[in-house]
């Protein structure tokens, strides 16, 4: 039996996590870091300072009641695997991680946030099989608009980026559209309540160059149907439909060049209810239940796992 402590501290999302690889099982426990009323997100020194005060209750709430004993520490820290990829808030994690596996006498593995969505994604819907294997992710989120070939070359999800967006993220537009209707940073529940009162049949034409898009459009929309005086419920029905129809659009295109490769949807944006019905019913593709889709931990944890069989 072998036992890993995975740590995430995100923009928005302080995580921990312990994974039991004999049972499959994991104790994961996370917070939201605090934005004020009105607010469209957090200052990086907010945000470290947040995470600074909430990753020890957390691990202490995650060892309560724990028995075994951790062989190995995983860390997201960066947000992307790729050159340059850096955000303060990360090395709050990166600090803890040090510090315990110095103290446990336990290896450390380093991963990148992108790389935690996809494995936790893959262990929800039971297919870690796929993080050695060939197949396409979306990581969809506030932070992160884009769509990836996983090569299947080694165990820890080396990936080629193979569209994105080119303004907007499509968490950005949420938030900001929930914003602009007085809803609480982040947006992305509330927004889904009040789009699900809308009945209304709506079209978006939303464009996209080459396999990329462009969402900066969708919010000035939102923005122009605010003015006209739509409803409320309108309003968010729009920009979670002009998000799906862009997804769609995107896999379509990206089906079409890679067929009968699987394809699987991370990212809190991906836990959507109108999102994610829509596309299992026009796609053959996997989508985690939304606890493992935002934020969380349990992917660091998984991936450490392995790094510690392999090792």
């Amino acid at each position: 039996m072998s036992c890993t402590l995975g740590i995430d501290t995100s923009n928005y999302t302080t995580s921990v996590c312990i994974y039991d690889d004999q049972s499959n099982e994991v104790i994961s426990v996370r917070r939201l870091l605090p934005v004020r009323k009105g607010e469209k997100g957090l200052r990086q020194s907010d945000a470290v300072f947040h995470h600074t005060q909430q990753l020890p209750i957390l691990i202490k709430e995650a060892f309560d009641g724990f028995q075994g004993k951790i062989d190995a520490i995983g860390v997201s820290s960066a947000p992307r695997t790729a050159e340059g990829s850096y955000m303060p808030c990360f090395t709050v994690g990166v600090s803890a991680a040090e510090m315990l596996s110095a103290a446990l006498k336990v290896p450390l593995y380093r991963f990148s946030h992108q790389q935690g969505h996809i494995a936790a994604a893959l262990y929800n819907i039971g297919r870690l099989d796929l993080i050695d294997k060939r197949h396409i992710a979306f990581h969809i989120s506030g932070g992160t608009t884009e769509a990836l070939l996983v090569n299947g070359r080694d165990e820890f999800l080396s990936t080629e980026p193979i569209a994105r967006t080119l303004d907007l993220n499509a968490g950005q537009l949420i938030d900001r559209v929930g914003v602009m209707l007085g809803l609480s940073f982040p947006c992305g529940r509330e927004l889904e309540r009040l789009a699900l009162l809308c009945d209304e049949k709506i079209k978006t034409r939303p464009t996209l160059k080459g396999f990329d898009c462009c969402l900066s459009g969708g919010e000035n929309l939102c923005k122009k149907l605010k003015d006209e005086g739509r409803d409320d419920a309108y309003i968010a029905r729009y920009a979670i439909e002009y998000v799906l129809c862009t997804l769609s659009m995107m896999t379509e295109k990206i089906t079409e060049k890679y067929p009968d490769t699987p394809l699987v949807f991370a990212g809190g944006v991906m836990s959507d209810k109108i999102i994610r019905q829509e596309m299992e019913e026009r796609f053959c593709c996997f989508f985690s239940k939304p606890e493992f889709s935002s934020d969380n931990a349990a992917g660091i944890a998984v991936l450490s796992a392995i790094g510690n069989v392999k090792r």
